[in-house]
């Protein structure tokens, strides 16, 4: 039986069981492991940006051109149809990465376990709270203005829980996505409604797209 100090070359051991020459070599390993672990539990970034991403493009542009600037119709639609269509993409984008999300937290167990969950609640949690306030407050405003309250206020939101996960997960990326969904959400409030929803959808929903895919890069 060979021993553990000697290899020979034709033996068909993973590399792992051969000595390593020096500290660079076990730091190289060590980096490498690391490397393949997080591919293995992270989830597809496409799965987690991409809904939401083309779930803004579509559902914030057609209130683009239902409701646009100064109460201009670009296309005759219902009035109920944009926000029962932006409803149905984002249940539709929450179940999608709600289900990616929670494939990897169902491998690991421990402090980032539970960190994945309270953020996942949080938004949630979140999300209904300023939509019970919205629902208060949106009755007293007209209704160009209170569609610009719904929006502004959740995408606001949305990119301050973006830069809280960063925080989180020390994700660089995820807070560079906060910061720019907030200023895009600023520049479309400062425009007005209408211009808003072209903003947003525009450039929010274009700068998850992106996030994806660079997340998506940068894991492989």
């Amino acid at each position: 039986m060979p021993s553990h100090d000697s290899v020979s070359p034709d033996d068909d051991s993973p590399d792992e069981d051969i000595p390593l020459g020096n500290p660079a070599d076990a730091l190289a390993l060590i980096e490498r492991e690391r490397a393949n672990l997080v591919r293995d539990i992270a989830p597809d970034p496409r799965l987690m940006y991409w809904p939401w991403g083309f779930a803004w493009l579509l559902g914030f542009g057609l209130f683009f051109l239902r409701f646009g600037p100064g109460g201009r119709v670009y296309a005759d639609l219902p009035d109920w149809l944009p926000i029962i269509a932006l409803m149905l993409l984002f249940i539709a984008a929450g179940v999608t990465t709600g289900f990616a999300g929670s494939r990897p937290l169902r491998r690991t167990s421990g402090p980032s376990s539970r960190a994945g969950l309270i953020y996942g609640w949080s938004w949630s949690i979140s999300f209904f709270s300023f939509s019970v306030l919205f629902s208060r407050l949106a009755p007293e405003l007209p209704d160009p203005k209170a569609g610009l309250l719904w929006a502004g206020g959740m995408v606001a939101l949305t990119g301050a829980l973006h830069m809280a996960g960063s925080a989180i997960w020390q994700d660089r990326q995820l807070f560079v996505l906060g910061a720019w969904t907030s200023a895009v959400n600023i520049a479309g409030i400062v425009a007005g409604p209408g211009w808003h929803s072209l903003i947003v959808g525009g450039l929010g929903g274009g700068g998850m797209i992106v996030a994806g895919i660079l997340g998506w890069r940068r894991l492989r």
